[in-house]
C-alpha cells in the first residue's frame, strides 16, 4: 500500500477476518503438554487447550496433532481475559461431523469411526462426536466381551439422531446383515425341511440354542435338544460346539430356521413300543412329583405318569407323601399311547401283586408242609418277571387256605376246651372227697349202733334218718361226679380230634 508517496507492506490485509463460531484453518507451530499453538494468519497464534483437542476424556497432545500439520479449528473467543485467541479442534470436528452424520442418516449410508471407550451397555465411537453403539447391535450375535473391539474401526449405520441432545445411536449389526443378506438368501434357497446339516453353536439362551449355518442363524428350541427333559440348554450344548442338526421348518418371509438336535439321535420311544407291553413291570426313577401324580423315567428320555389314583391302595392327598424325587421303584405299565407318546404307569398294582403272591406263597407252604421261604421266593421271582398266577394254582392255593382256616378254628376250640378241663377235674376231686367222707360217716354210725342199742334221750328213727340222709348225699355226689367225668372225657376226645385235624 502507498503511504506518503511510499510503498509499504499492508499487514492489515494479511490478517484473516473471522468471527466467533467460525471454523478456520491453520498450521500447528507449537505443541505443549497442556496446549497447542495454531497459526491461522491472525495477529497472534491461536491457542487450543488440551481439553479442546479431542472428544476423548484423557488426551495426550502429542498423539492428537503433529508439528506443521494443518487442521481446522472453531473460534471459541477472539480475545479472552489474557488477550489470547482461543480455538477448539474438537468443536470444529463436531460441526463437520454433524453435517456428515445428517447426510448419512438421510441417505442410509454407513459412517465410520474408531472405538474409543467401552461403557455400560455398549461402545463409544469417535465420529467427530461421541456416537453410541449398543451391545445388542455390535454384531449379529450377542457379544459377551466388548473389550475386544477397543481401538478397532467400525462401520455403522445411523439409526437415531438428535442434535439438541447431541445424541447419535449407531448399529453395526444393520451393516453386517445387509452384507450377509445375499448369503442368507442363498442359504434359505438351498436348505430344505428334513435335511440334516452341520453348524456351530453361536449362542445359548434360556429357551434354546442358536446355530450358525455359515451366514445365518437357526434356533434349536429347548424342547428339540434332547429326548429327555432339559432344564437349561447349557446341559446339552456349549458355545462353539459343532453339531449335526435336522432342519424342521423354514420361514422364508421372516428368514427364520427351526432346527432339531434330538432328531439326529435314537428315539427311545421306539424302543418302548417295540420292547414293552401293557402289564409289564419294570424299574424306574421318579423325576418329578406334581399335584396330580408323579413322573417316572423308565428309559433315558422316556417318562411315564403315575396318576395319584395309582400311587397306593389307600387315598392319597399329596403324592409327596408316597413317593420322593429320585426314588427308584418298580412300576407296572397300564397303557402305551404310541400316537400321543404317553405312558400310563401304576405303583399300587405292583405292590398289590407282590402282597398277593406273598400271601399265596405262604398259604401253599403251610398247606403242603414245605418251606414257606422257598414258596415266597418263587412268588417274588415270578412277580419280578411279570408272570401271572395260573388258574389251577389259584384253585390249589384257595383249597390250602381253606384247610389252614379249619386247622386254626380247631386250635381255637382246643384252647377253649382246655380252659374248661381244669375246673371239671377239680369238681371230680371234690366229689370223690365228699364220697369218702360219707362212707366214713356211715361206718361211724354203724359202729355206734352195735354196742349202744338205743341212744340216750332219743328215738331209734333219728340215727336211721341221719344215715339215710347221708346216703342220699353220697349218691347225689357220686352221680354228679360221674356226669362231670363224662364231660371231661368228651372234652378230651374233642381235643384229640381237633389235634388230629390240625396235624392232618
Amino acid at each position: 500500500m502507498e503511504v506518503d508517496g511510499r510503498i509499504v507492506p499492508n499487514y492489515a490485509a494479511t490478517i484473516v477476518s473471522f468471527e466467533e463460531g467460525d471454523v478456520v484453518n491453520g498450521k500447528v507451530v507449537r505443541i505443549d503438554r497442556d496446549e497447542v499453538l495454531l497459526d491461522i494468519g491472525y495477529k497472534s497464534e491461536g491457542v487450543i487447550p488440551s481439553g479442546e483437542l479431542s472428544i476423548r476424556k484423557s488426551v495426550d497432545t502429542s498423539e492428537e496433532v503433529e508439528l506443521g500439520e494443518e487442521i481446522d479449528a472453531l473460534v471459541v473467543t477472539k480475545e479472552d481475559a489474557e488477550g489470547r485467541l482461543i480455538l477448539s479442534k474438537k468443536r470444529a470436528r463436531f460441526e463437520k461431523a454433524w453435517r456428515k452424520i445428517e447426510a448419512a442418516a438421510e441417505s442410509g449410508q454407513p459412517v465410520e469411526g474408531g472405538v474409543i471407550e467401552v461403557v455400560k451397555g455398549g461402545l463409544i465411537i469417535d465420529l467427530g462426536i461421541r456416537g453410541f453403539l449398543p451391545a445388542s447391535l455390535v454384531d449379529i450375535r450377542r457379544v459377551h466381551n466388548l473389550e475386544e473391539f477397543t481401538g478397532q474401526t467400525l462401520e455403522c449405520k445411523v439409526i437415531e439422531l438428535n442434535r439438541s441432545r447431541n445424541n447419535v445411536v449407531l448399529s453395526r449389526r444393520a451393516v453386517l446383515e445387509e452384507e450377509r443378506k445375499e448369503v442368507r438368501d442363498q442359504i434359505l434357497d438351498r436348505l430344505q425341511p428334513g435335511e440334516v446339516v452341520e453348524g456351530k453353536i453361536s449362542n445359548i439362551v434360556d429357551f434354546g440354542a442358536f446355530v450358525d449355518l455359515e451366514g445365518i442363524d437357526g434356533l434349536i428350541h429347548i424342547s428339540e435338544l434332547s429326548w429327555s427333559h432339559v432344564n437349561h440348554p447349557s446341559e446339552v450344548v456349549a458355545i462353539g460346539d459343532t453339531v449335526k442338526i435336522k432342519v424342521l421348518d423354514i420361514d422364508r418371509d421372516r428368514q427364520r430356521i427351526s432346527l432339531g438336535l434330538k432328531q439326529t439321535q435314537e428315539d427311545p420311544w421306539q424302543r418302548v413300543v417295540s420292547t414293552y407291553r401293557s402289564g409289564d413291570v419294570l424299574e424306574g426313577t421318579v423325576t418329578k412329583v406334581v399335584s396330580f401324580g408323579a413322573f417316572v423315567e423308565i428309559l433315558d428320555g422316556v417318562e411315564g405318569l403315575v396318576h395319584i389314583s395309582e400311587l397306593a391302595d389307600h387315598h392319597v392327598e399329596n403324592p409327596a407323601e408316597v413317593v420322593e424325587l429320585g426314588a427308584n421303584l418298580n412300576v407296572k405299565i397300564l397303557e402305551i399311547d404310541e400316537e400321543r407318546r404317553r405312558l400310563s404307569l401304576s405303583i399300587k398294582r405292583v405292590e398289590g401283586q407282590n402282597m398277593l403272591l406273598k400271601d399265596l406263597g405262604a398259604a401253599l407252604a403251610a398247606a403242603s408242609g414245605g418251606g414257606e421261604e422257598a414258596v415266597e421266593t418263587e412268588a417274588i421271582e415270578a412277580d419280578s418277571e411279570g408272570d401271572e398266577v395260573a388258574p389251577e394254582v389259584q384253585e390249589e392255593v384257595a383249597e390250602a387256605i381253606a384247610e389252614v382256616d379249619v386247622a386254626e378254628a380247631a386250635a381255637e376250640t382246643i384252647e377253649e376246651q382246655a380252659s374248661v378241663e381244669e375246673p371239671a377235674a377239680d369238681q371230680v376231686d371234690e366229689a370223690e372227697a365228699a364220697e369218702v367222707e360219707a362212707v366214713e360217716a356211715v361206718e361211724e354210725v354203724e359202729e355206734a349202733e352195735a354196742p349202744a342199742g338205743e341212744p340216750e334221750g332219743g328215738s331209734e328213727a333219728e340215727p336211721v334218718e341221719a344215715v339215710e340222709h347221708e346216703a342220699e348225699a353220697v349218691e347225689e355226689a357220686e352221680t354228679e361226679a360221674e356226669a362231670e367225668a363224662e364231660v371231661v372225657e368228651e372234652s378230651g376226645e374233642t381235643a384229640d380230634a381237633a389235634e388230629g385235624d390240625e396235624q392232618s
